[in-house]
């Protein structure tokens, strides 16, 4: 325990306050750009009325989440400000794929990028849909085991990161208490942990 927790402080020694990760909100308005997406209109005729309908498709390149476990055990994720959300957020490491990138390598770019970690053993846990109602994209999740620090984290200049180390006591207090509610942050991250305890009599027998 002393070994995981001599390289906890060593990683977070470095570290960052709230108040520079937080981003203040200058002023908003309206606008047609989307630096993430591609706007499509599918117009589309209903099964049954045959009515047409015009349906609004965002297209993107595909995402990665990268579960990171440390040689002690510790589970590495980082910490920054959400601009939907409005809060400093807890997930792990995490980006997109660029055009022609295979989605481990992006992964294992990311996670050097935004954290300093990489090597270890890495499997791929699937994919999912981030949101089939309007994305045509996947996240692919894979889990980085044994991981070490390599470097100083490479951010772009439009990033505010802090990396955290914790365990997974801690990760699942975090989610207990609603500290991580990113939707594929925990669907990566159940792919590894048990999260929750079942609460459902019929579930929990």
């Amino acid at each position: 325990m002393a070994r995981s927790g001599d390289a906890r402080m060593k990683a977070e020694r470095k570290t960052m306050d709230d108040d520079e990760l937080v981003w203040e909100k200058v002023r908003s308005e309206a606008g047609p750009e989307l630096p993430l997406f591609s706007v499509r209109f599918d117009f589309m005729r209903h099964p049954t009325s045959a009515k047409t309908f015009k349906r609004l498709v965002l297209e993107s390149v595909d995402w990665v989440n990268v579960v990171a476990v440390t040689r002690d055990g510790l589970v590495v994720t980082v910490e920054q400000y959400r601009f939907g959300s409005g809060e400093i957020g807890t997930e792990p490491a995490a980006g997109i794929v660029s055009p022609g990138e295979p989605h481990l390598a992006a992964a294992k770019r990311e996670l050097l990028e935004e954290t300093g970690y990489g090597n270890g053993d890495w499997r791929y846990l699937g994919s999912v849909q981030p949101n089939p109602a309007i994305h045509d994209n996947l996240c692919h999740h894979w889990l980085a085991d044994g991981v070490v620090r390599l470097s100083e984290p490479s951010l772009d200049e439009g990033e505010a990161i802090r990396v955290r180390l914790m365990t997974p006591q801690e990760l699942r207090e975090a989610v207990a208490a609603g500290r991580i509610r990113h939707t594929l942050a925990l669907s990566a991250l159940s792919r590894v942990f048990q999260l929750w305890e079942p609460s459902h009599p019929a579930v929990a027998g």
